[in-house]
């Protein structure tokens, strides 16, 4: 099949793909910049697409997994991969980042419009909560992903051995932890050693609102199919981190407001 024809039905096939993927770059775009977001979605797809490879035919890192091949045909593969299978780390690994900065950083609030002020970017902490918040929203996702016959995904993977979560096996969380770490380690090198990084970064709040935005659709998605305990199990991991992130907008530089003692 043709190139275009085929992107034309990716794209019928995939459309929460692409949503995703836009509100990414317009998200990335504003806090980031241009450059930065463009360098970061690159990185990301090159380590995500290189780790699927690898796990699809020696087990690592995520542990072995199957693709079906399904959809060959309907969507772009690079190989035995499908292309929006890896492009989707970079949005999912971008919302994580941003939160991971949100929660770590000094913010500048003016109503509704946070700004951080010296966001620790290349920070160690920021590396290792990012790579954990990505890996979470594996959690999430990556059962009701295996269950892809039930919805409108699809059957397009399989653990050949099963998995004790949910039929996915924990080697898959510690794989996706480990990819996380690997994506923003790289683009904080990067970004460091190119000198890129701003003393401020407006539009604090859209990746993050993306991250839990791509959440509840996920658990919209698992209570379709009548998964209600995964569902229970995911939406506590969800309202968690939903409400350590509220306790920051509400209270962005951990104040305390007191009255003033009566005389």
């Amino acid at each position: 099949m043709e190139i275009f024809p085929l992107l034309l039905s990716t794209l019928l096939l995939r459309p929460y793909v692409f949503i995703f993927l836009g509100l990414h770059l317009l998200a990335g775009g504003l806090q980031l910049g241009l450059k930065r977001i463009t360098v970061f979605t690159l990185l990301a797809f090159l380590i995500a697409f290189t780790s699927e490879y690898s796990s699809t035919r020696n087990g690592i890192p995520y542990g072995p997994y199957i693709y079906t091949g399904e959809t060959h045909g309907k969507e772009l593969y690079v190989s035995n991969v499908p292309f929006m299978d890896s492009l989707s780390y970079s949005f999912l690994a971008y919302f994580s980042y941003s939160l991971a900065l949100l929660l770590v950083s000094p913010v500048s609030r003016k109503g509704w419009r946070f700004e951080l002020i010296a966001p620790p970017w290349h920070s160690r902490g920021v590396l290792f909560l990012a790579a954990t918040l990505m890996m979470l929203q594996d959690v999430v996702v990556d059962p009701v992903a295996l269950r892809g016959s039930q919805w409108f995904l699809g059957q397009i993977f399989y653990y050949p051995d099963g998995g004790i979560y949910f039929g996915v096996p924990l080697s898959n969380f510690l794989g996706w932890f480990v990819v996380g770490l690997a994506i923003i380690y790289c683009f904080q090198r990067l970004d460091k050693k190119m000198g890129w990084a701003m003393p401020r970064a407006e539009n604090a709040l859209m990746g993050p609102a993306c991250y839990f935005v791509n959440m509840l659709f996920i658990l919209s998605v698992t209570f379709y199919i009548g998964e209600y305990l995964l569902g229970l199990v995911s939406l506590a991991i969800f309202a968690s981190i939903f409400y350590l992130t509220l306790q920051k907008v509400c209270n962005p530089n951990g104040r305390t407001h007191r009255s003033a003692p009566t005389p």
